[in-house]
């Protein structure tokens, strides 16, 4: 079983969308991923709607009132279940410094889970920014992946993140597994091919294959409250995000691009 942090240093990346995914894919073949929103905006959290979430419900109750993960887990049927987000996660940082005990705080949290429930795939989707949130994230995961949404300000975000994985490793002591990968990618543009090779000259052998093209059911899936498998199975949004998943479980993607 896997924990993977969804991140970049920038908004509008695909970031919830391919978290959504991911866990939408995993479920259809008979897991049952735990997704977790990291994110104070709370979309991924918006998608599913649970109706009048207390801060307390959310996964700000694990901070301020050490509530374990598994008290806030919600269940989402066709992607798993979901720890939701709250707007106050904003104040973490405010309220309980940087220091190595909320920096580990998830991942002993999600130690705990492990322990106490079958192991499983966990997917957390963080906020765009560094802070505590999204540095508890990257200690708690097995691998970062960081989408990179074909544009140059993305690029930078990338970056950014990738920075920021060099300045952690003399802390945890090890090389951060990390995959790159393309989102909101647009053939008719050259612009498109431009970032992409930009993305390997500067990151190489971790950018992933696999990129996921601009499709209209991925952009509409959410609006309707759902994710792309089950709003269009057989949308090419949906083949690029099982190849995604294929490619990062170590299986052959089907359509990918050649390097």
């Amino acid at each position: 079983m896997s924990r993977i942090a969804v991140f970049n240093q920038k908004g509008g990346v695909g970031k919830t969308t391919t978290v959504l995914n991911l866990a939408a894919g995993l479920s259809r073949r008979n897991s049952r991923p735990l997704v977790i929103d990291m994110d104070p905006q709370g979309h991924l959290t918006q998608i599913l709607d649970p109706l009048n979430q207390s801060a307390g419900q959310s996964l700000f109750g694990f901070y301020q009132d050490n509530k374990p993960l598994t008290q806030l887990e919600i269940d989402w049927a066709g992607v798993g279940s979901l720890i939701p987000a709250h707007n106050v996660l904003i104040k973490v940082d405010a309220i309980f410094g940087k220091g190595p005990a909320v920096l580990n705080k998830l991942k002993l949290g999600l130690d705990a889970l492990e322990k106490e429930s079958s192991p499983r795939d966990t997917i957390i989707d963080c906020c765009p920014y560094l802070g505590v949130l999204s540095l508890g994230a990257i200690f708690a995961a097995d691998m970062v992946l960081i989408p990179i949404s074909s544009d140059y300000l993305s690029l930078l975000g990338a970056k950014k993140v990738e920075k920021t994985l060099k300045a952690l490793e003399p802390v945890v002591k090890k090389r951060i597994d990390r995959r790159y990968v393309m989102t909101c990618y647009d053939r008719r543009l050259k612009f498109t091919f431009d970032v992409h090779e930009q993305a390997r000259d500067l990151f190489g052998e971790e950018v992933l294959n696999t990129v996921i093209s601009k499709n209209v059911s991925v952009a509409k899936s959410p609006q309707f409250k759902t994710d792309v498998f089950q709003y269009s199975p057989n949308s090419s949004g949906a083949q690029d995000y099982e190849a995604l998943l294929c490619e990062l479980y170590g299986e052959k993607p089907p359509g990918a691009i050649e390097r």
